[in-house]
């Protein structure tokens, strides 16, 4: 009778055994693949660019270089700089006579828009002329004239933004110049979507390499614009950056490399040499300077006629690039850099966005600046 107890326990012991070893391997046996979906793409959201002070300025512009931007009328965004005339225009029309107060409110108005003494003294001393002669005697006609007069001063003046036909390896160069805070870097971006929006490439080069936010702004813009950039190591050679930049476009057939340089003060002797050298290394090798562009910030007034005449001389500066002229009541600085300096205003600034950097239209701004319609 044992041994039947001893076959039953073995056999208990033994099925036992069967079903834990049954069990552990299925336990270890791989699982079957779970497919999981891609999490959502996060939605876009406002960029942050950062300004020429190194603040941090909120920019929910898009740059899209395949959509047509649309022009902004000067009118309609040159409120301030109205307004420097439309107190003393108004008063003068209303009056019956041409006296010698007409005179003394025009040239107040003249000077406080910033057109400057010399050619506040040039617009009224036709002026006058004109009306001892008897050409014009009412204040009507003395309004229409000055308006006239404002607008033929600008005119004649070659606006184009040079871009030169040539080899595929031989790039356009354009050099952008100019103090600190005066939008430079915006410029560039700005420049750069709208030239890849007419179908030509492009290439950024960094060459502010003193001011660290600078080549990150930059960076951002060429990642909107679609741009190419060259970027060198901070506190580095920015005319090694720019003959870099350069010799890159020219391998790979980019036709125009916009060169950013680093905001100095116009009376830095020191610093102003270094940009004279910044413009003859870029003038080597592949590349063509076919502008050099002088970014002036329009509230400073008349210092941005000294900042002119100082960057012009280190830099053979080929047109001025306005910026904030919408925010400025002192938008007569363009006679002065004009007319005394010989230096065309290419483009002018009206605002935040991409489509609000536009050509100098001289008609249009003179009808902003002085019309009462």
């Amino acid at each position: 009778m044992l041994w039947i107890y001893f076959v039953l326990i073995v056999a208990v012991l033994v099925f036992g055994f069967g079903v834990v070893l049954v069990n552990r391997r299925r336990s270890v046996a791989p699982a079957a693949p779970v497919r999981t979906a891609l999490p959502p793409k996060p939605a876009p959201v406002a960029s942050e660019t950062v300004a020429e002070d190194d603040t941090v300025v909120e920019d929910d512009t898009v740059v899209e270089t395949t959509q047509d931007f649309e022009r902004p009328n000067f009118r309609s965004r040159m409120s301030k700089a109205r307004s420097a005339f439309t107190g003393a225009l108004i008063g003068i029309a209303g009056r019956t006579g041409i006296t010698n107060e007409t005179w003394d409110d025009l040239e107040e108005a003249l000077l406080r828009a910033d057109v400057g003494v010399r050619v506040a003294d040039e617009l009224l001393g036709g002026l006058r002329a004109r009306v001892k002669a008897k050409e014009i005697t009412e204040p009507g006609q003395l309004l229409t004239a000055l308006q006239a007069e404002m607008t033929s001063r600008l005119e004649g003046a070659d606006r184009s933004l040079h871009l030169e036909p040539g080899d595929a390896d031989s790039p356009n160069v354009w050099l952008f110049v100019g103090v600190n805070g005066v939008g430079k870097t915006t410029t560039i971006g700005k420049v750069s979507a709208l030239q890849q929006q007419a179908g030509v490439s492009v290439l950024m080069a960094a060459g502010d390499t003193f001011r660290a936010a600078a080549a990150e702004q930059l960076t951002t813009w060429a990642e909107r614009s679609g741009a190419e950039i060259v970027r060198g190591n901070e506190g580095g050679d920015p005319s090694a950056v720019i003959y870099d930049a350069i010799e890159r476009a020219g391998a790979r057939g980019v036709q125009l490399v916009l060169a950013d340089t680093a905001g100095r003060l116009h009376t830095k002797t020191n610093l102003m040499d270094e940009l004279r050298k910044v413009r003859r290394v870029a003038a080597k090798g592949k590349g063509r300077v076919t502008e050099v562009l002088l970014v002036i910030d329009a509230t400073t007034g008349q210092n941005g006629l000294t900042q002119a005449r100082e960057f012009g001389d280190a830099t053979d500066v080929t047109g001025v690039v306005l910026t904030k002229l919408d925010g400025s009541a002192k938008g007569g600085i363009v006679f002065a850099i004009e007319t005394e300096l010989g230096l065309p205003v290419k483009l002018v600034g009206l605002g935040e966005t991409i489509g609000d950097l536009v050509p100098f239209d001289p008609a249009e701004f003179v009808e902003a600046l002085v019309s009462l319609d």
